[in-house]
């Protein structure tokens, strides 16, 4: 059966855009090579989803029976921290041996500036003979999906888009005007893929600014999370970050001094997000440098201590650990020689340098038995007044608690 839209990629991005075009009434086929791997939808939403008349494929033939393509293939930094585009390069092979003309070719991954044009749309043209802007609409939208965000949605957050061509705007923007109420037209591919660019780096340099606040404040006797409500009060000029043990989630900051050579620029000007990288990247030592103390403090040492890590989810309320700081830490703390146990609702295993941690089944009993206990993610579940009664040392890395009930960052 054909459909209006194909979803490559059902990872974090996809599967909720195709709930989304489920919802609006949209015929929608998802396309993956590998299993579905979202988290932040459950088990009853996919099947209701089913229901509606969402398919799920392994077979590409699938591809070449839509109006619309949006590919969502997962893109991380790899170990050189360049990124990786060998999903999206995957998927524009697959959807470009079947690509029909008039077909519209939206990317979603995040990317850096060019990608769409210079990498993805070489793909899509030899491999179906067909020209960009032409023959077929190619167009980029970033993702602003928010995991676990109550408020706002694919519906209520205004979608920005670029086409290669003012055509493959006007289609790419007549497609998500189905989807949402508010559809904002950028110049053009670039500037649409900088948005994710600018979106993504504004979110991390902020977070290092508030990380490097922390470290300041705690150094000077003064409680930053009390300074942070305040400064909420400001109603223009501030928007308030929190600090925390790590940045982790799916959007990566892209430092200039990583990116292509094609799209570098003399001087590499966001000089500024190469610094909120390391700061942000050292703050899984700093958690660590604190533990340590607070365990010296109390005539203990972090050889042989017992320590119980809460929450190792990099987003509250979320199974997702996509670069979660908790890894790192745990990693750390083994170093020392402490032993490590886990506690999260949402996480029935976890493994650490390929090694199960334990996980501790009642809370409260793990927290009075810990040595330390160290909140690094506040789920709703954790009540952190009753952890504090609870626990012999608590160390509270995100501000959850009241003022005095815990050690906080």
């Amino acid at each position: 059966m054909p459909a209006d839209l194909a979803v490559i990629g059902l990872g974090h991005l996809g599967l909720p855009l195709a709930q989304a075009a489920v919802a609006a009434g949209i015929e929608t086929v998802g396309y993956d090579s590998g299993p579905v791997t979202d988290s932040t939808l459950s088990a009853a939403e996919i099947r209701r989803m089913s229901a509606a008349g969402f398919r799920v494929t392994t077979n590409p033939a699938e591809l070449g029976r839509v109006r619309t393509a949006v590919i969502c293939a997962p893109t991380r930094l790899g170990a050189d921290r360049a990124l990786d585009l060998s999903a999206v390069g995957g998927a524009g092979r697959a959807l470009a041996a079947r690509l029909r003309p008039h077909t519209t070719v939206i990317l979603e991954s995040a990317v850096h500036p060019g990608v769409t044009e210079d990498y993805l749309r070489p793909i899509l043209e030899e491999g179906s003979g067909l020209r960009a802007g032409r023959d077929f609409h190619l167009a980029y939208s970033p993702s602003r999906l928010d995991p676990g965000n109550r408020t706002h949605g694919i519906s209520n957050t205004p979608k920005v888009i670029g086409g290669l061509t003012p055509a493959c705007t006007e289609s790419a923007h007549a497609f998500y005007a189905r989807l949402t109420e508010k559809v904002v037209r950028a110049r053009g591919l670039r500037e649409a893929e900088t948005v994710q660019l600018l979106e993504t780096n504004y979110r991390h340099v902020n977070i290092a600014l508030m990380n490097e606040m922390a470290v300041l404040c705690h150094d000077l006797g003064v409680d930053l999370w009390d300074v942070i409500r305040c400064a909420e009060s400001k109603p223009y000029g501030y928007q308030a970050f929190r600090p925390g043990p790590g940045v982790g989630g799916h959007g990566v900051p892209l430092d200039p001094n990583y990116l292509p050579h094609t799209t570098r620029t003399p001087g590499h000007p966001l000089r500024m997000v190469g610094l909120a990288q390391e700061i942000n990247d050292r703050m899984p030592q700093y958690v660590i440098q604190r533990s340590a103390t607070l365990l010296n403090e109390h005539g203990k040492s972090a050889r042989g201590a017992r320590v119980l890590l809460l929450g190792v989810t990099y987003k509250p309320d979320l199974a997702d650990q996509e670069g979660s700081p908790a890894g790192e830490i745990a990693s750390r703390l083994i170093d020392l020689g402490a032993l490590i146990s886990y506690h999260d609702p949402y996480i029935t295993g976890w493994r650490v340098r390929e090694q199960p941690v334990p996980r501790a089944e009642s809370l409260y009993e793990a927290a009075a038995n810990a040595d330390l206990t160290i909140l690094l993610q506040h789920h709703r579940t954790y009540d952190m007044q009753a952890l504090a009664v609870k626990a012999q040392l608590l160390l509270d890395t995100r501000g959850a608690g009241p003022a005095g009930a815990a050690h906080r960052l």
